[in-house]
């Protein structure tokens, strides 16, 4: 299976995660590809609404198995921006972004979806929504100049797997926050979901 290792490593993450109740959703690439058509990936990206109340008992219960910094956990969380977490074994790297407080953060964190990692097993984790990867995945294509074919195809793929499942009312409110509402369009247009 494609995901074998990456679901593996994060969820010995989520599992500490849960246990110290902090919530979180599984972003990026990760997300896309279980959302959508899957392709590789060198890291996970993970949005925690992580406190400074939590941060020693996280690298308490993580530094044996991951390379995982507490002051960089602090900095990360008073910047309101990410830290790493890397896999001692495998030196995979999880990037963690501390969930910001606008309310499309927050409103992203309300509609994350929990995924069943298997059908073997009851584990789940909690993804991004689909609508979310999109608009995220566009908006970075966006950044980037509308260059970036992955970023472009991740969304595209969510896009032509979930088709009518897509919740476009919330995806046409949130392209105008993004100022990608004509990317957007043009983007389902072309996955012949156009509304």
């Amino acid at each position: 299976m494609l995901f074998a290792e990456p679901l593996r490593i994060i969820q010995i993450v989520v599992d500490v995660l849960e246990d110290l109740k902090i919530p979180y959703f599984i972003g990026g690439s990760l997300a896309s590809s279980l959302h959508g058509i899957p392709r590789a990936t060198q890291d996970i990206d993970l949005i925690a609404d992580l406190k400074l109340n939590k941060v020693h008992a996280l690298e308490q219960a993580l530094h044996k198995k991951f390379y995982i910094d507490e002051d960089m956990m602090k900095n990360a969380i008073k910047r309101n921006s990410s830290f790493n977490i890397i896999h001692l074994e495998t030196m995979f790297k999880v990037d963690v972004f501390i969930l910001k407080k606008d309310e499309g953060s927050l409103e992203e964190m309300k509609r994350r979806k929990a995924y069943q990692i298997s059908d073997e097993t009851s584990q789940e984790l909690y993804l991004a929504s689909a609508e979310d990867i999109i608009l995220n995945k566009l908006y970075r294509y966006k950044l980037g100049g509308e260059v970036s074919d992955r970023q472009r195809n991740d969304a595209v793929g969510v896009i032509q797997v979930q088709g009518d499942n897509l919740d476009f009312d919330y995806l046409a409110k949130r392209a105008i926050d993004f100022e990608i509402e004509e990317l957007l369009q043009i983007i389902l247009r072309e996955s012949k979901l156009e509304r």
